[in-house]
């Protein structure tokens, strides 16, 4: 038999099993060490649950927000117009029950797809002992959930741990009032008042899912307005519509404690303002899950914050030692992870291998409506980052879009000037993370707004709006090379 190369993960979300799927296909001994699962926190407690529970919240959103202009007519229950209550209601345990449900069967089914492709999975922690060995190998000590112990020997290991919420000395969490975002699939009851703090994606998005369910939500924003880190349009039409359907949006506003009131809760902000509600998710960040684990004592650096330090290929300053995912803090989504994770495999095993690109991903926050990006952003160009031109058109001019009852949203793209080659873009609309995908392969590509433009769109649908785009800009820069 020839040689075989021996790679330990630790940790199975997206960066590692989707590493180990790779390994295991190009022929080497692959071991998984992970305590919870495999699928890690994406799967089990983030984005799985999380778009599980917004995928109720979607469905009484847009039924409430158009089944009358839609011409649907109700249960003769139905409340009159003068009353405030809603015709559609929900069961939140039993959501919760399916959400938990869904995410353990998506964690069966990524254990079996591992095991089947020859890697060996093991349930306990994981941790690096000393410095690499002369042989060139690396040791991994391995305690079971059984408290068992073993040691591993790998030729490469790949760190990915992921990371667990952040929380406040002062807004301790107990998993009833005071919750983080892996804590709330355990509620049986509908939040009656909601406070939210945190405005970035996990805050926005659980916001506006509770908001749909039927709680009151308060959303508490250190920043000047929901969504900083998103394209700035995107952000103001999100939160017209946070508003506009009632939710308390509370700017440059930061709390400084939360403390349990009997059954309720008590936000304390940093202006001295209280403000009182019946749960709070709290929705701060996160933190690497990067102690313990013998990381630097083998030779990894690790940035300020926690996160290990990586490559384009995702080494780490250590021989024979990666990471990917939330851990390198590189970007924190599951598609980046998973990228990430076969990256280092191709390296490792010595196939084909291209460094990480950030500027092709694409990425999508799961509010109604969605705000889907890829490449450059407005950002980058205000900043003089990248010479681009833009051009956004509203939804409301999309005959699909006004034959749904779609009022909000838009299509934007940014292209090179001269060459016309398209260079980001920007989506807030209904599925914006399916409507995504053709302006994320232009951008891959280097495709013009003149060849997005002569594509067929069908007519009528919302892709429409984004070959509409790509004509205006082809027209802006046709007259430009005109002049």
């Amino acid at each position: 038999m020839g040689h075989v190369t021996r790679i330990v993960i630790i940790g199975g979300g997206p960066g590692g099993y989707e590493a180990a799927l790779v390994a295991a296909q190009l022929g080497a001994e692959v071991t998984v060490v992970d305590c919870d699962g495999l699928g890690g926190a994406s799967v089990l407690t983030d984005c799985v649950p999380s778009k599980t529970l917004i995928a109720t919240a979607e469905v009484m959103t847009t039924f409430d927000s158009s089944y009358e202009e839609l011409g649907i007519i109700v249960a003769d229950d139905t409340p009159p117009i003068e009353q405030a209550a809603r015709v559609v209601g929900v069961d939140l345990g039993k959501v919760n029950r399916r959400v938990k449900r869904l995410a353990l069967a998506q964690s069966h089914d990524i254990t079996q797809s591992v095991t089947r492709a020859g890697g060996r999975v093991m349930r306990g922690r994981g941790r690096l002992t000393g410095a690499q060995q002369t042989d060139g190998v690396r040791r991994v000590a391995v305690e079971a959930v059984d408290g068992s112990t073993e040691t591993l020997i790998a030729d490469a290991v790949l760190i990915a741990t992921g990371a667990h919420p952040r929380e406040l000395a002062d807004a301790q969490p107990d998993g009833e009032r005071i919750l983080t975002w892996t804590q709330v699939y355990d509620l049986d009851e509908l939040p009656e008042e909601l406070i939210v703090v945190g405005s970035g994606v996990t805050g926005a998005e659980f916001a506006g899912a509770y908001q749909a369910l039927g709680s009151k939500v308060t959303l508490v924003s250190s920043r000047d307005r929901v969504l900083p880190g998103e394209d700035p349009d995107a952000a103001a039409v999100l939160e017209d519509v946070f508003r506009r359907r009632g939710m308390n949006v509370m700017a440059r506003s930061r709390a400084e404690s939360v403390k349990r009131i009997g059954d309720g809760v008590e936000v304390t902000l940093s202006d001295g303002r209280v403000i009182t509600g019946s749960h709070c998710l709290m929705a701060v960040g996160s933190i690497p899950n990067t102690a313990g684990m013998g990381l630097e004592e083998a030779g990894v650096r690790l940035k300020d914050s926690g996160h290990v330090w990586t490559d384009r290929v995702s080494r780490t300053t250590a021989p024979g030692i990666y990471a990917a995912g939330d851990c390198t803090g590189v970007l924190m989504l599951a598609s980046v992870a998973a990228m990430q994770g076969r990256i280092a495999m191709y390296h490792i095993l010595g196939d084909a291998v291209t460094p990480l690109n950030l500027k092709t991903v694409a990425s999508n926050v799961f509010t109604d409506p969605e705000i889907a990006t890829v490449g450059y952003t407005q950002a980058d160009v205000d900043s003089g980052k990248i010479a681009a031109k833009d051009v956004k058109l509203p939804l409301l001019r999309n005959p699909r879009a006004k034959m749904q009852g779609i009022r909000d949203g838009f299509v934007k793209l940014f292209a090179r000037p001269g060459t016309g080659i398209v260079v980001g873009g920007v989506v807030v609309s209904p599925r914006a993370s399916e409507l995504i995908h053709p302006i994320s392969i232009a951008v891959d590509n280097n495709l013009t707004v003149e060849q997005i433009a002569s594509a067929f769109t069908v007519y009528p649908s919302l892709s429409g709006s984004i070959a509409e785009v790509a004509r205006q800009l082809h027209t802006r820069k046709a007259a430009e090379d005109y002049l």
